[in-house]
């Protein structure tokens, strides 16, 4: 069995309610073992069998769709895969007024598209720098997480079905 985490997008926001009990029975029925869900913004640990990432991402967004009823796309990631991308954040995590995000993306092309808004970013406030299969964004609290030029940027339509971004902490709690 292989351990993974998925990272789902957009859920308990805009009018879409996913329980974290109904998400783990979802997964439950998919036939994957050890699921636990972690807050309430779609993190899911579980172990599967199966190796195909592909076709496992694909089941697994069938699923959400056919049981909750809107356009799902998560990012999966094996739980190896998250140590490390949680170990090389690019910023200091204990910074007092900042926080530490980690957006990630299932088509490399969208996150250097993200990465390219960098230089316009003012460093005072936020900055971004790449990672395996992400980015570090590391945002001052003031600026708050949706209005900052980067926050704008991820938030556009083409970046919803490959993207998404938690906190660190959060990502050190799914570890």
């Amino acid at each position: 069995m292989s351990a993974y985490v998925a990272l789902l997008r957009g859920v308990n926001v805009g009018g879409i309610t996913v329980k974290s009990a109904e998400l783990a029975e979802v997964f439950r029925g998919l036939g994957f073992g050890s699921v636990r869900t972690v807050l309430a913004s779609g993190n899911v640990a579980f172990e599967s069998d199966e190796t195909d990432a592909a076709a496992l991402k694909l089941r697994i967004e069938t699923a959400l769709r056919e049981r909750f009823g809107y356009d799902a796309w998560i990012v999966l990631v094996t739980r190896e895969q998250l140590a490390r991308i949680v170990d090389a954040f690019a910023f200091d995590e204990e910074l007092e007024g900042w926080h530490p995000y980690v957006v990630f993306g299932s088509d490399a092309g969208r996150l250097a598209e993200l990465l390219a808004g960098e230089p316009a970013l003012d460093p005072a406030d936020e900055s971004v720098r790449p990672g395996d299969g992400v980015l570090y964004w590391h945002l001052r609290i003031a600026v708050g997480s949706t209005n900052s030029p980067f926050a704008k940027l991820t938030a556009k339509p083409r970046f919803k079905p490959t993207t998404t971004t938690r906190n660190l902490r959060t990502l050190r709690k799914l570890l």
